[in-house]
């Protein structure tokens, strides 16, 4: 325990920007290699199958991330929770808090793997999946469904890690992942010809290799985090489960409405045809490439602010907040013009399909407006999340990803006639919801009392 002493002082008394940077490298470097990890399957679908097969991929990829929607919320709330309790010198509540989210998200990710063997051809129907690229979605999403355990488990530790002001060690174990995947990708599509089937096991294998090595990691340091790996350890507890659904079924919301909104966005992009669905796939990749730098800084803002409102050092959230802030706009506003002057480069990495390439440029506006919103969102859900806001984080959940990104791509895309293009921007119009109602939050101060998750505990 003295490591995890040692990192929350460090978080909360080093100067701000020395201390986010370093704590933000880590994750940056992991954001990039899951960026990686995610990327190489469309690339290589891209280069060796084509069209369809990018649009297979990103089809597949759309439906698993819906299927991690409850790991993102409960591990991003047992990470402000953790960061919390380790703040306030609360080691039992830690020990407790490790167990319980252990158990609740394998029961729940075997149960979402069931559903989706289940509802599977419901749900590539739900998406509009166009007819040459039915069969790739199909064998992507069913394998990926699979390894739904691992990918939950891997959120886990990574949740456990960072909440304590480790973000190294899960940068080591995505490495792992990344590299392993980039390797069965080219070997699986490429030189065995297993198609996008072959994409979705290295992904599989890789976050099982990955999670494997992060528990194997947590057990043999058990005595430092303070978590024996008893049976009766894996308990779900009542008491430290309360903090964990009040904060984690908003941010699971969150990332649920977030999600089955992009669903209808994805569904209403594939009825444009494959090379929509196809240039829609490389543009989310091009934009979630884009924000590595602005969500590493975000989680170790959250991490940072999460600690100092547990030893209640009001000061110290101001400073990491500006700081935060300043650092994610460089990033947004360099990286979007980049972005947006080279789009056939950008979108060139996946694929040489002129019909697809040729969408680049009608593409190319929307991604200064995802920067916008990136300057605008990271450091508003850092605060939202830090001090376990769950009224606040179910509010930004309804406006951002239902009432706004439903309505805006729906009314720009079919009501003001702009068609895909139409559709794009109201999806990226949607991502300045969380920084209007996050910076008023910032201002108001409200974020200063505690009761919003631990209450008075001590």
């Amino acid at each position: 325990m003295a490591e995890n002493k040692r990192m929350m002082r460090n978080l909360n008394e080093g100067s701000v920007g020395k201390v986010l940077v370093s704590f933000a490298m880590p994750l940056f470097l992991s954001n990039l290699l899951q960026a990686v990890y995610n990327i190489v399957d469309m690339v290589v679908a891209g280069q060796v199958l084509g069209s369809s097969g990018m649009s297979g991929v990103s089809i597949g990829g759309d439906v698993l991330h819906l299927l991690t929607f409850i790991a993102m919320g409960f591990s991003g709330a047992g990470q402000v929770v953790i960061s919390q309790y380790v703040g306030a010198g609360l080691r039992d509540k830690i020990k407790k808090t490790i167990g319980t989210l252990f158990t609740f998200l394998f029961l729940v990710s075997v149960g979402l793997m069931l559903l989706t063997f289940i509802f599977r051809n419901q749900l590539l129907a739900f998406l509009k999946t166009p007819d040459e690229s039915y069969q790739a979605a199909m064998d992507y999403t069913m394998v990926c469904a699979s390894g739904l355990v691992f990918i939950y488990g891997y959120n886990v530790v990574s949740a456990i890690l960072r909440g304590m002001g480790d973000s190294r060690r899960p940068f080591v174990f995505i490495s792992i992942a990344a590299i392993l995947n980039t390797i069965l990708d080219i070997l699986f599509v490429k030189y065995m010809g297993m198609g996008t089937m072959g994409a979705a096991l290295a992904t599989v294998i890789g976050q099982a290799v990955s999670f494997i090595a992060s528990l194997i990691y947590l057990y043999k340091n058990k005595e430092q985090f303070g978590f024996d790996f008893r049976f009766s350890s894996f308990r779900i507890d009542a008491e430290v489960f309360r903090p964990l659904f009040k904060l984690g079924i908003p941010m699971t919301i969150q990332s649920a409405a977030v999600m089955f909104s992009k669903l209808f966005v994805v569904r209403w992009v594939n009825s444009f045809g494959v090379n929509y669905s196809a240039m829609t796939g490389a543009a989310n990749k091009i934009k979630m490439a884009m924000m590595l730098g602005s969500n590493a800084f975000m989680t170790a803002a959250s991490t940072m602010m999460g600690q100092a409102i547990g030893a209640e050092n009001y000061d110290r959230v101001k400073k990491i907040f500006w700081t935060a802030t300043t650092i994610i706009s460089s990033i947004g506003v360099v990286l979007g013009s980049l972005i947006f002057l080279f789009p056939d480069v950008a979108v060139g990495l996946f694929t040489q399909d002129p019909a697809v390439l040729s969408l680049a440029h009608v593409w190319a506006p929307i991604i200064l407006v995802d920067a916008v919103g990136m300057i605008l969102r990271a450091p508003s859900f850092a605060l939202i999340n830090g001090s376990g806001n769950s009224r606040l984080n179910l509010m930004v959940a309804l406006f951002d990803g239902i009432i706004a990104r439903l309505s805006f791509a729906y009314v720009l895309g079919f009501t003001m006639g702009l068609g895909c293009f139409g559709v794009w921007l109201g999806d990226a119009l949607a991502g300045f919801v969380p920084g209007l109602i996050g910076y008023p939050y910032f201002f108001s101060g409200r974020w200063r009392t505690r009761e919003h998750l631990l209450g008075k505990m001590k």
